[in-house]
């Protein structure tokens, strides 16, 4: 068999499945055993192997602990002192109560690294405030789960660890490379608070003295550190990824059991199982995908996919522009992990042959998979944020697609500027980088 045909195999049958609502996990593990059946030189042992393969990678150690560093901070209250810090920075603007959970987001992901943790610890706590204050509840759902889309793209982000372990790609290169793009769909997203504030009348707070500014930075300080300690840590070199996963957990669990005092022992198994199931969820889809993505590059459909990109001649921006659409639509379907997994190592070989940066094409396929977190059908954060302010998703939609143009103008810079993302990582860590 071809390229052609295996891929046709691969994709279609995977595609029903999954129209079938057949877990995402599940069905790249059957998508890919009618394959070694029909190759006489495979067998579904290798399937299994291929899937072990893929655990045995220290890096992915970390994703269970900056899971379960997420919800300890959760537990442990974080996100009330957040709140209060940036409703002393950006309460007095119209709408402020939108911005509040704009700047929280923006800050909680430095913390959690998590979108899903990101939406359910900000979304239980804001959008009842926002619905009580006089908010539409589609807007603020709407507006609570793009701005939890942060979680993963500024640092540290879950997805950049994967990423990077699986393309050896440096993940302090990457976590430093997030920063702008993060910073830049916080104020895209404020100011579409802000214009819907003014046409809609939305209530605003009075202004924070200096005091009360400094107040509320000194109480969120130390949960504030977390980023300084992981990333610092990180491209210091003073220790690795995972390394740096065990370490936030350790700060969170002195922060909420003996300075906040908000975290009960007793609470503490029910917090490592949440962890726990969620990080296997995770890292059963990496086993499954990566025996999925074996099956691509064994019968050579990355080398087939350049070979076909090479004859449309597209430079990097023409093959940003691709990558970020591939990436989008895939991320309307299965999560994140998996789709770096499948379409990251299917799409690098290309981006390797017309020049773009690693880190460049890794920045717009996180951004792009962040954003299928708020696309339905999977649209994960949205799901949860639906959840919370108690309304179907579709009637959320409208003011989805409206907070979602300027973030997605801002994904168009970073693929046409790769100057914007590239500029830090060159500036601090320039041997690993350039």
């Amino acid at each position: 068999m071809g390229p052609g045909e295996v891929a046709a195999i691969l994709f279609g049958l995977f595609g029903i499945l999954v129209l079938f609502r057949v877990p995402v996990a599940f069905a790249l593990a059957l998508a890919v055993v009618p394959v070694f059946f029909i190759e006489e030189r495979l067998t579904p042992v290798l399937l299994l192997r291929e899937m072990f393969k893929s655990y045995n990678a220290f890096v992915l150690l970390a994703v269970p602990f900056f899971l379960l560093a997420a919800n300890l901070m959760n537990s442990a209250g974080i996100t009330d002192r957040l709140v209060r810090l940036a409703r002393a920075m950006v309460g007095h603007l119209p709408g402020g109560l939108g911005h509040i959970n704009v700047v929280v987001s923006m800050l909680f992901a430095g913390i959690s690294g998590s979108s899903t943790a990101d939406a359910a610890g900000i979304g239980s706590l804001l959008i009842p405030q926002m619905k009580k204050q006089g908010y539409d509840t589609s807007f603020a759902v709407a507006i609570t789960a793009c701005s939890s889309v942060m979680g993963v793209i500024i640092p540290p982000s879950i997805l950049m660890v994967v990423w990077g372990g699986l393309m050896s790609v440096s993940i302090g290169g990457l976590f430093l490379a997030g920063v702008v793009p993060g910073i830049l769909i916080a104020g895209s997203q404020m100011l579409t608070v802000y214009l819907y504030a003014k046409r809609r009348g939305y209530p605003v707070y009075d202004r924070s003295t200096f005091r009360e500014l400094m107040i509320a930075a000194g109480s969120a300080s130390l949960a504030l550190m977390t980023p300084l300690i992981i990333v610092g840590g990180i491209v210091g070199g003073f220790f690795t990824p995972t390394e740096a996963s065990v370490v936030a957990v350790i700060y969170s669990l002195l922060l909420g059991i003996l300075i906040y005092r908000s975290v009960e022992l007793t609470r503490l198994p029910k917090i490592l199982y949440d962890s726990a199931r969620f990080a296997a969820i995770s890292l059963f889809c990496i086993g499954t995908a990566s025996a999925f993505g074996w099956c691509l590059a064994y019968f050579k459909i990355p080398a087939a996919l350049v070979a076909q990109i090479e004859l449309m001649g597209l430079g990097i921006i023409g093959t940003g522009v691709m990558c970020a659409l591939a990436f989008l639509l895939i991320g309307m379907f299965i999560d994140a992990i998996p789709a770096i997994i499948i379409l990251g190592t299917v799409l690098y070989p290309v981006t390797q042959h017309v020049g773009m940066h690693p880190i460049h094409f890794a920045i717009i396929g996180v951004i792009s998979l962040a954003f299928g977190l708020v696309t339905p059908p999977y649209g994960l954060c949205l799901l949860i944020a639906a959840a919370i302010g108690k309304i179907r998703l579709i009637d959320a939609l409208r003011d989805v697609c409206i907070i979602l143009m300027p973030m997605l103008l801002v994904l168009g810079i970073i693929i046409v500027f790769p100057e914007v993302i590239m500029a830090v990582p060159r500036l601090i860590m320039p041997k690993y980088v350039n």
